[in-house]
């Protein structure tokens, strides 16, 4: 069942064309990720969704509700923890939890039960009674996750939810994230441009770049329409181009050369590869070099919009973003 639904929703500045005309659908109790580089438009989707700015065109609703005409019930349903850190550093942990419940008007009794539930989920328990601002990068963002679950939300939107942090605690967080789907049957959107974060979270991928869904599947099955894993290998006494004598091979569904590098697209990789290295050694050839790559995102990203996305790609953004937060923490 659909619990997020758009048909043709657009957001345009000026003449930027923010969001064209997207279509998609989320279901109840699954993980949705939108993955696309800086500026791609996937901020801009959970601005709209999330009833903080209005569409140009195009429709939305999120749990039956209109965004537009129901915004008031939207925002009471859902949680929202956005790329930039909002949490007050002047305050504690336990004092932004309080600020929060009170801005959703939880009751003071339930609000009491629920800030001790979520700050043990997130292991902030012990730091509660300590000020924001002594908190690192990753506790923060916990703080945020923690913030975003006070009133129960029926769907949860991360909006880059482990931007500028290290490996380690990028980890803990996907943890946190599949504890809330599995233990809680929340629904979560998340926006990324990690492609190791959207393949070990998500049920549903949409891939968004200049503000249009290219592709939209599961994880593996973007995977599949690659047609194939790849083999890339080299000769090492290679004084002709071999590459139709490879394409006549079995298993094999394309061959290109770049270089001295020839890279076969085939069907059944493990099988393909030994069979292949078998027909060249009878050609009286050398391999010098070989490698079986299975499918990526990252393929699968420049397969469908031609380029590549690399998670360098965020860090002038970050910079951008961290200065600002260090700005306002100082006035």
């Amino acid at each position: 069942m659909a619990i997020i639904e758009t048909k043709d929703l657009t957001k345009v500045f000026g003449k930027l064309i923010a969001v064209d005309h997207i279509s998609f659908t989320v279901e109840e109790g699954e993980i949705f990720g939108f993955l696309g580089p800086n500026g791609a438009g996937k901020t801009t989707t959970i601005n709209m969704l999330t009833t903080l700015m209005s569409p140009t065109e195009g429709t939305a609703k999120v749990a039956g509700m209109d965004i537009v005409k129901d915004a008031n019930k939207v925002r009471s349903l859902i949680g929202l923890v956005p790329q930039d850190l909002t949490v007050d550093e002047d305050l504690t942990g336990m004092e932004n939890m309080w600020l929060q419940a009170r801005l959703y008007h939880v009751p003071k009794e339930v609000a009491k039960k629920r800030i001790e539930e979520v700050l043990s989920l997130v292991e902030l328990k012990d730091a509660a009674n300590r000020k924001a601002e002594t908190y690192s990068g990753g506790m923060r963002k916990r703080l945020e996750l923690a913030e975003g679950l006070i009133h129960y939300p029926k769907i949860l939107f991360l909006d880059e939810p482990t931007l500028g942090l290290d490996v380690q605690t990028r980890a803990v967080i996907w943890d946190y994230i599949k504890k809330l789907r599995e233990e809680q049957g929340m629904t979560i959107f998340m926006t990324t441009h990690y492609m190791e974060e959207a393949d070990a979270l998500c049920d549903r991928i949409a891939i968004i770049d200049y503000g249009k869904i290219k592709a939209l599947d599961d994880p593996k099955k973007l995977k599949d329409s690659l047609g194939g894993d790849v083999i890339e290998l080299a000769l090492s006494n290679d004084l002709k181009d071999v590459t139709e004598a490879i394409a006549k091979m079995p298993y094999v569904i394309d061959v290109k050369k770049k270089s001295e590098i020839y890279r076969i697209k085939v069907a059944k990789g493990e099988e393909a590869l030994p069979n292949i290295i078998e027909n060249i050694i009878k050609m009286d050839l050398k391999v010098s070099k070989v490698s079986l790559i299975k499918p990526t995102l990252d393929q699968v990203y420049l397969d469908y919009t031609g380029r590549s996305l690399r998670e360098t790609e965020g860090s002038r953004e970050e910079v951008m973003r961290m200065m600002r937060n260090i700005r306002r923490v100082r006035t």
